[in-house]
């Protein structure tokens, strides 16, 4: 009997023998770069216990405005300074007198320090390049002026941008085949997300110094710097965004508080994105709380009477309305009073007041003669469907600058025959779903002629020295266009929308550019209280002559009689006149 339980004794050791064995093996020779579902990169975690170091640029790719400014990263000229200096001897009084402070603001800085750190903190001492010259040209060990580059929090565009983080899981299935670098951070949203193969890091550049387990030099006081040492990489994204008129929109978003909403600016010709501010706004530190991570201008909304343009498209190549045809305005869709008393109205005219009752029956009548032809011009204007820059990019498929929702016009095909529902649809509401982004394009097709093209928000991917690794060149949506003639009617009625005395958008009469433009109220169905929230719109180009800006503002969610949005509007126009003429 003590003779088994000696063998059974013997067989669990030799067990736990085996299994401590094939830990060693899983740590030391299988899993050195990904150990546990924390997926530990071992060989760079003990390295790192033996050094002290400082990075000095992550290595990931930025993102820069359209004159080459950085967007989402600062650079500056600090000191750093190793604490091993506090147990030797240094020209200390030397570098005082370069950077003109008492030499004992050196000396406690060393003394309280534990890793290698920038000189003022928070709030570094700025070098400028004479300083940094004469401070490198002693070549003191531990003592060096560098250019450090640091992630802006603060950056413009957060939400269009996007946010980056450290995800292992995520990164090992987006890239299955760079096992080891799981913990780099990695595009979570937005620009960020989409460009994220591009922007991936070869590695930080940092200085390194070697320490034993006591914290004592391990090779003497001799820091190293380490880097890719490619002079091409990393790559940046040239954004198309103008970064002075992004910040100047982001202070009269919030100027006119638009708590939810925002607004997009496109340039004609180009059909690029110039700024785009959502709110709400965006905590660097708890960047997904109360939803502010979502780009407002690339999500579905309810766009209410800004769709009537859509119909109004459709109508005037798909119906033969007389110039003398006149609709009941002071009649609501379902032909009883309406609380809005606008008299018989012609369509430029009821298209310039908003009439609900005109556009419903218009909507009913072009059902008639197709169901699909409100859907049909929707696409013909660039308002729905893949409308960002896409296309092929090395081996990239079909890769897109921007995820934007796609628009609906009818969520279903029983919504297309119902006549309420079509009245409805035509003004924008029933299940009507655009992005203002979308509603930005509509506005910038109809200002070319009719011509619609895709929207860029990068021009290019340049490498580190400035040179172009991959253009994005303008290219045009394909499908169909609205005819030129239909452009210009659209036009016309546009302006119409601001010159006449009782149109939607007579506030923008006498801006320094002559706008056209149309307005929208739209039921959400959500209450508040007894009373219902609307999203509130204008959405138009300018100047009208020459167009050159299209322009869209929204505040969502608000109640009906809520001000912001054509004030806002004007504001941006004013500011952009005094920009081109300066």
């Amino acid at each position: 009997m003590r003779i088994k339980r000696y063998y059974v004794l013997a067989a669990l050791i030799l067990l736990m023998i085996i299994a401590l064995m094939a830990r060693l093996v899983q740590i030391q020779l299988l899993e050195t770069e990904s150990y546990s579902k924390h997926h530990i990169n071992l060989l760079k975690d003990s390295v790192a216990q033996r050094t002290q170091e400082i990075v000095i640029d992550d290595g990931r790719g930025q993102f820069l405005d359209r004159f080459g400014m950085p967007l989402t990263y600062s650079e500056k000229n600090v000191l750093i300074l190793f604490p091993f200096l506090k147990n030797t001897q240094w020209n200390e009084d030397t570098v005082a007198n370069i950077l003109n402070i008492p030499v004992n603001n050196l000396q406690m800085a060393i003394q309280n320090a534990k890793e290698p750190f920038v000189f003022g903190g928070k709030d570094p001492y700025i070098l400028d390049e004479k300083q940094m010259k004469s401070i490198n040209r002693l070549k003191i060990p531990g003592v060096f002026a560098v250019k450090k580059r640091s992630p802006d929090n603060n950056n413009p565009a957060k939400q269009l941008i996007g946010i980056v983080g450290e995800q292992a899981e995520t990164f090992l299935k987006r890239y299955p085949d760079k096992k080891g670098m799981q913990n780099e951070k990695i595009g979570i949203t937005g620009l960020q997300k989409q460009f994220d193969e591009f922007l991936l890091p070869e590695g930080e550049s940092k200085l390194v110094f070697h320490v034993d387990a006591l914290g004592a030099p391990l090779f003497g006081v001799d820091v190293k710097y380490t880097g890719s040492g490619n002079p091409y990489y990393p790559v940046n994204v040239q954004t198309t965004i103008d970064k002075n008129i992004q910040e100047k929109m982001e202070k009269l978003v919030d100027q006119y508080h638009i708590n939810k909403g925002g607004v997009v600016l496109l340039d004609i010709e180009s059909n690029e994105i110039l700024a785009s501010v959502s709110r709400p706004a965006m905590d660097p530190n708890h960047p997904f709380a109360g939803g502010a991570a979502v780009n407002m201008m690339t999500t579905e909304q309810i766009p209410g009477s800004v769709f009537k343009t859509v119909t109004a498209a459709a109508t005037i190549e798909k119906l033969d309305v007389q110039k003398n045809e006149l609709f009941h305005c002071s009649e609501n869709m379902y032909g009883k009073p309406d609380k809005r008393k606008l008299g018989d109205l012609n369509f430029e005219e009821a298209f310039s007041q908003s009439c609900n009752r005109a556009f419903g029956d218009l909507a009913k009548r072009l059902k008639d003669n197709n169901p699909n032809l409100l859907e049909e011009y929707a696409n013909k204007l660039g308002l729905i469907g893949q409308i960002s820059w896409h296309g092929d990019v090395y081996h990239l498929e079909d890769f897109q600058q921007l995820q934007v929702d796609k628009g609906k016009i009818f969520a279903s095909f029983e919504s297309e025959k119902d006549n309420n529902l079509v009245a409805q649809t035509g003004i924008g509401q029933q299940e009507v779903r655009v992005t203002p982004l979308g509603v930005a394009n509509m506005m910038a097709t109809i200002a070319r002629g009719g011509q619609k093209e895709m929207i860029r928000v990068a021009s290019a991917l340049k490498y580190k020295d400035g040179t172009t690794l991959v253009p994005f060149a303008e290219k045009n949506l394909s499908g169909e266009n609205i005819s030129r003639v239909t452009a210009i009617k659209l036009q016309k009625m546009l302006r119409h929308v601001v010159t006449s005395d009782a149109g939607t958008g007579k506030w923008f009469q006498n801006l320094p550019y002559d706008v056209a433009g149309k307005s929208g109220t739209a039921e959400t169905g959500i209450f508040k209280g007894k009373e219902q929230l609307h999203n509130k719109w204008f959405a138009g180009y300018f100047p009208f002559q020459q167009p050159k800006y299209a322009l869209v503002v929204v505040n969502l969610g608000v109640p009906e009689n809520a001000g912001g949005v054509n004030p806002l509007f004007a504001d941006i126009v004013k500011y952009l006149y005094e920009e081109d003429h300066k």
